[in-house]
């Protein structure tokens, strides 16, 4: 799978994309493709409490495979307003769908926060860290 450019990433391959503006702009979190991809098999996920303050590189969550257990860190400052209750009975839409329908939370940013992500890897930077191994 193609690593999305309209998202940034960590080192630690979680994604963040940021949604919409507004009053106060959203970053929606997930994990990579390669990250779901060395897990294998998701069968469990713990995400944190709508409201929830996170900050980046503190853990926001843990994902269960047959293989492992991964903590989750948050890659932006702010409080959590959503978690992907869906993935409660269904931890496998991670390794279906880890950009899309596998998103884990969506985290709140105050408005004159700027762009939350902006010091986040870009796509090429991410492909070469994953390409490094």
């Amino acid at each position: 799978m193609a690593t999305p450019d309209d998202r940034r990433y960590t080192d630690q391959h979680e994604w963040a994309q940021l949604q919409g503006g507004g009053e106060a702009a959203v970053v929606r979190v997930g994990i990579t493709d390669h990250a779901q991809d060395a897990l294998g098999d998701i069968v469990f996920v713990q995400l944190p409490e709508v409201g929830a303050e996170v900050a980046p590189g503190n853990p926001i969550g843990e994902v269960e495979s047959t293989k492992s257990v991964s903590d989750v860190y948050s890659p932006v400052t702010g409080v959590v307003t959503a978690v992907n209750e869906a993935l409660t009975d269904a931890p496998e839409t991670i390794n279906a769908d880890p950009y899309g329908a596998g998103w884990l939370v969506e985290i709140g940013i105050p408005a004159d926060a700027g762009d939350p992500t902006e010091d986040l890897l870009d796509a090429a930077a991410y492909q070469a860290l994953v390409d490094a191994g």
